[in-house]
């Protein structure tokens, strides 16, 4: 039988679904083409945004008439949209046609589940958000020969106002130190030349593990970053995603002294102004995270930056709007993720007063975008003559006539080329800058 997986959402999300192929294919499935090839269809779920979740729930609903013309697929649907306190009005609604629904750490069951539902069992349902018992090791189907992504830890503790993932991921929950590192070693010894550090605040390894082993010696993210340093053929090590809160400037000191980590930083702003910070939850002010940036430049001027906002946060005021258009300003990120705010039942942030109506988040939205491209064009045109280490990736997904790869600090370079330069790191002079992306033509 074959199997195939859909998947939206987040980098976490991406990496769950190369398990869920890793696992499947452990157990003797054969991974399809195409969704019309398949005799198993699963689908990897996100519910971070509204629009998101009814795009989803569109999409499984066109499954039903897939698997009216095809008796006997297989419909499993997977992750984060599973475990929202809704999901049993949902599935009664609208996913009776599903077979198999599992939440965020039972895929590796799913094996299992294929199997009993072969032997005529109906609609099987395993939604936990307890990730305690979910193992730290498991087979994986990378997408990607030079660039992987690596769990070190599941779960969130911050509960932003505005957030559901702690509620569907669970509580924090580092993986097991030597599993990351013989994880990371395995793929350096395959050819992985760049590694994706994953969690939802990668800044917080370890904390669990102390507070149950206080007296032990127990490693931090720090340790972490120094450990896979440390792996022979892996050139380069980012991180998604790091909380402004536990970003320390022991931690800033110490990733300044990492050649392959210090180069790219993501971290997440989401408001310039102090008062939707605090009725964000965020636990930081503008001036602590512009000290951290300042600390961060200080140590490696030529480093990229990158954020994530939220735009149209409940009660944010046309004035504490424009403070973050100025505090953006003030920051000159690299890049800029930004988001329109969608309420998220269950989260106390769809509870307030003040919600703010679309249009004029729009309208926000199209402000902040402005002003970020500008600033994005303004620096990456700052590369133009310069000769930048490219780590070639393949051809570019517009011009396949076209190379492309990244930077240190992960910028899109587009350059001439052939697949001969796959996997080679190469220095080449930039001749052009664009919002998203530098060229070397």
């Amino acid at each position: 039988m074959k199997f195939f997986v859909k998947t939206f959402g987040c980098q976490m999300n991406e990496h769950d679904s190369e398990i869920i192929a890793g696992v499947m294919a452990s157990a003797g499935y054969q991974q399809a083409e195409d969704i019309g090839g398949a005799d198993i269809v699963i689908v990897n779920t996100c519910c971070i945004r509204e629009s998101a979740e009814n795009k989803i729930w569109g999409f499984i609903g066109n499954l039903k008439n897939l698997k009216d013309h095809k008796p006997g697929m297989i419909l499993a649907v997977v992750g984060c949209m599973m475990q929202q306190n809704t999901i049993g009005e949902m599935l009664h609604r609208r996913g009776r046609h599903l077979d198999i629904v599992l939440g965020t750490y039972q895929q590796h069951r799913l094996p299992e589940y294929v199997s009993r539902i072969l032997a005529g069992e109906k609609q099987i349902v395993d939604i936990s958000e307890d990730n305690r018992d979910f193992p730290d090791s498991l087979p994986t189907m990378r997408v990607n020969d030079l660039s992987a992504q690596v769990n070190i830890m599941y779960g969130c503790n911050n509960f932003c106002s505005y957030c559901i993932v702690p509620y569907v991921r669970g509580r924090e929950r580092s993986r097991d130190f030597g599993a990351i590192l013989a994880e990371v070693r395995e793929l350096a010894a395959a050819g992985v030349r760049e590694v994706m550090l994953l969690g939802q605040n990668v800044n917080s390894y370890g904390k669990d593990l102390r507070r149950a082993t206080p007296d032990a010696d127990v490693p931090d993210f720090a340790a972490v970053l120094r450990a896979v340093s440390e792996i022979e053929g892996i050139e380069r090590i980012r991180y998604m995603s790091s909380h402004p809160r536990d970003f320390s400037a022991e931690l800033a000191d110490v990733i300044a002294t990492l050649p392959k980590v210090r180069a790219y930083c993501h971290l997440p702003l989401q408001s310039g102004s102090d008062r939707v910070l605090r009725a964000m939850n965020r636990g930081y002010d503008t001036a602590a995270y512009y000290a951290i940036l300042e600390r961060i430049r200080r140590h490696t001027p030529d480093v990229v930056i990158t954020t994530d906002l939220i735009v149209g946060f409940p009660g944010e005021t046309g004035e504490e709007f424009a403070e973050t258009l100025d505090f953006v300003a003030k920051c000159r990120f690299d890049a800029a993720y930004t988001f329109l705010y969608s309420p998220r039942s269950g989260t106390p942030a769809a509870r307030m007063d003040g919600q703010i109506a679309e249009r004029e988040k729009k309208e926000r939205l199209a402000r902040l975008t402005a002003v970020q491209n500008a600033v994005s064009l303004d620096i990456n045109r700052g590369y133009i003559g310069r000769t930048v280490d490219v780590l070639v990736e393949g051809p570019s997904k517009n011009n396949p006539d076209l190379m492309t790869g990244r930077t240190p600090g992960n910028k899109i370079v587009i350059c001439r080329g052939d697949m001969g330069m796959v996997g080679q790191t190469l220095p080449l002079t930039i001749t052009e800058a664009k919002t998203w992306h530098l060229e070397a033509l």
